[in-house]
């Protein structure tokens, strides 16, 4: 476990939850924590032999803010708590629900930034954002800026899809899961089921831990490998790759891709199927992957495309048109901009800039304005992801496919294309734009 923690709390106290609420409109934080069940609970049996509603302990204990406070400042971690709440503060976060499973040292964390669409939205899920695993060792603050960062923008990305939910993300530390384990699956689906969430599995989790919750436990979980729709990446690279056509007229004149030089970050589930639509128009490729498995799978598929690779870190400075970051976030930094060389940056990654604020963005979106790049914020834009588990969880094994992807080429090609005129006319970047947009929604 990392030097500081959360968990540690709960882990010398023999708790398994807690809690963080704050209110940013009178900056005010709320602490609980507890002990909610008993360490020998059989989570496999959950929604069969007990559900959320169950009393799990006999030995309860509940904490109220004083007392946890207390705790924090007992082992020597009330500076560290206070560094989690300023950045609650910083980014208008309302919410950390924390679960801890013992047996198997599974730290859960689902970060909420607002709820404010998905009340009273005739669903039991009031907010909606993927579950991603970190390793164990990983330094908690890291996870807990990655869980916050994807959270906030998850709550405008549903706007911008018109998904009737707030926006949180769920991070967990662990290690890879275990599919045939149904008291770890069953766990995972308890605890996000806790969280009134509909999720989906992002990365270092596989789409099929979807399909054994769903088979299993709890229909929380959309984007399964073999649901009605399939995993989330394929929406996300449809909806990422008309976008990219829409910036390209804007910037080139035209959304023809054809000849195009396009630098590909990850060939993962998004960046894979996108690099697939792009060969199918005629671009001309670099890709980067630590996976050779995935480039020369992608390769072989395509004997006679151009396509070139380069090492991960050489992909920000490779001379081509266009970037699509289809991996991790937070890899455009003030130190990169002045070498690259790209006249648009538009992939379906999340967080591409490295912020943890909408003001830290605006700033990065700026410098790329003045060094000549068109970059548009992607939770405008890499929606179908979102899109797609919605419509599954609304609609399940009667969620129409085509009538998705229709729906998805239609508001990624209209809003990007609005977002990226309105904001010329304006004199801001579609970064500012795009939050200009939907921000109400949100916080008023």
């Amino acid at each position: 476990m990392a030097k500081e923690s959360l968990f540690t709390v709960l882990i010398k106290e023999g708790l398994n939850r807690f809690q963080i609420h704050y209110d940013w409109r009178i900056d005010q934080a709320v602490l609980y924590s507890a002990r909610e069940w008993d360490d020998y609970i059989q989570w496999c049996e959950y929604n069969k032999s007990f559900t959320v509603f169950s009393p799990l302990t006999r030995d309860a204990r509940f904490c109220n803010d004083l007392e946890t406070r207390g705790l924090f400042q007992k082992y020597g971690l009330t500076d560290y708590l206070e560094r989690v709440i300023g950045l609650m503060r910083k980014g208008r976060h309302i919410m950390l629900d924390g679960y801890y499973l013992k047996s198997k040292d599974i730290r859960f964390v689902c970060h909420v930034h607002s709820v404010k669409c998905g009340i009273n939205n005739r669903s039991q899920a009031v907010v909606m954002g993927g579950i991603r695993r970190h390793e164990p060792e990983e330094e908690e603050m890291d996870v807990i800026i990655d869980g916050m960062n994807l959270a906030r923008g998850m709550s405008f990305k549903n706007v911008a899809a018109m998904v009737p939910c707030g926006g949180c993300k769920i991070t967990v530390q662990a290690k890879p899961v275990d599919l045939k384990d149904l008291d770890e699956v069953g766990f995972l689906a308890y605890a996000n089921d806790r969280c009134r969430n509909t999720t989906g599995p992002d990365m270092r989790y596989p789409p099929e831990l979807a399909d054994v919750v769903n088979k299993h436990f709890s229909l929380g979980f959309a984007g399964a490998a073999n649901g009605p729709l399939g995993p989330s990446g394929g929406p996300t690279a449809y909806g990422t790759y008309h976008a990219m056509k829409q910036a390209s007229k804007f910037v080139f004149g035209s959304d023809s891709l054809k000849d195009k030089t396009i630098a590909i970050q990850g060939l993962g589930a998004v960046g894979y199927v996108l690099a697939e639509y792009l060969i199918q128009e005629g671009a001309r490729l670099t890709v980067c992957d630590p996976d050779e498995k995935r480039i020369n799978a992608l390769k072989e598929s395509n004997p006679e495309q151009s396509i070139s690779v380069v090492d991960p870190e050489e992909i920000y400075y490779v001379d081509a048109d266009i970037f699509s970051p289809s991996a991790i976030g937070g890899i455009i930094t003030k130190e990169r901009i002045p070498g690259i060389k790209f006249k648009i940056i538009l992939g379906g990654a999340n967080n591409q800039l490295k912020a943890s604020s909408q003001e830290e963005e605006y700033e990065l979106a700026r410098d790329l304005e003045k060094a000549g790049i068109t970059f548009q914020v992607a939770w405008w834009h890499n929606i179908g992801g979102v899109m797609s588990g919605y419509e599954e969880y609304v609609n399940q094994e009667k969620a129409d496919v085509k009538k998705l992807y229709a729906k998805i080429e239609e508001i990624c090609r209209k809003q990007t294309w609005s977002n990226l005129n309105s904001a010329k006319e304006l004199g801001i970047t579609p970064t500012e734009m795009a939050y200009k947009t939907v921000e109400d929604k949100i916080y008023k």
